[in-house]
């Protein structure tokens, strides 16, 4: 490896280390901190409308920059942007939901909390799915190595994004709250899909070429269907 090389990756790596210490700071204060209604509505709801412009612009950017260092730090940095705003909406509306005017949802609540329990076993899996065949961790965290293609990669492109829409529904459905699976199916997911949609399709195009353009041929976006072959 050249000094070049390891200076470009030492760089990398704390500006990773940095931005992933300011994001658990974000997010353990947007768990304690008492906010207004006002601030509330604006992290649950404004913040979920912000990720399309800002997806929007880093998509643009990406196809000014389509080299793998300008793919690196764009993607570092939108996916700092787009995870602090999904996950600052998720934490304010878990946490206030019981401050919402709302129809409360006629499930049983065990049923609820199986669904979390089983659904937040598979986000993890899902994770560990990602360390171990593509070298990566979620969002900036890590950028993967390899393309994961084997295990839950092969029956759908994106397992985790699946198993979190679900594990948030399984929230909503704990909570027996009719707002919260509302706002979890008409903000969130859209929000999340539209980043996959438009941006890291086309930057998973840019650094794995040919074998990513073959696996997504043959591998559904989202919806599981059995591997071929």
């Amino acid at each position: 490896m050249s000094w070049e090389t390891t200076v470009k990756y030492a760089v990398e790596l704390f500006s990773r280390i940095a931005l992933f210490t300011f994001v658990v700071f974000l997010m353990w204060r947007a768990v304690d901190t008492p906010l207004s209604d006002v601030m509330n509505l604006s992290i649950i709801l404004g913040g979920m409308l912000l990720v399309f412009p800002v997806v929007w612009l880093a998509r643009k950017m990406l196809d000014r920059h389509p080299t793998k260092n300008g793919v690196v730090w764009i993607t570092m940095f939108v996916q700092f942007a787009v995870g602090n705003l999904l996950g600052a909406g998720a934490i304010r509306a878990a946490t206030t939901h019981r401050d919402w005017s709302d129809w409360v949802l006629p499930v049983p609540r065990e049923i609820g909390l199986v669904l979390v329990i089983v659904t937040g076993v598979v986000v993890f899996l899902t994770v560990a799915n990602l360390a171990l065949k593509g070298f990566g961790a979620p969002f900036f965290i890590v950028l993967s190595r390899k393309l994961a293609a084997d295990w839950m990669y092969a029956w759908t492109r994106n397992p985790m994004v699946l198993a979190v829409m679900a594990f948030l529904l399984s929230l909503g459905i704990w909570f027996q709250s009719v707002l919260f699976v509302l706002w979890a199916l008409t903000l969130f997911s859209p929000a999340l899909l539209f980043l996959i949609k438009v941006y890291e399709e086309r930057e998973l195009e840019l650094r794995f070429g040919a074998s990513y353009l073959e696996y997504k041929s043959r591998t559904p976006m989202l919806f599981p269907r059995r591997p071929k072959g």
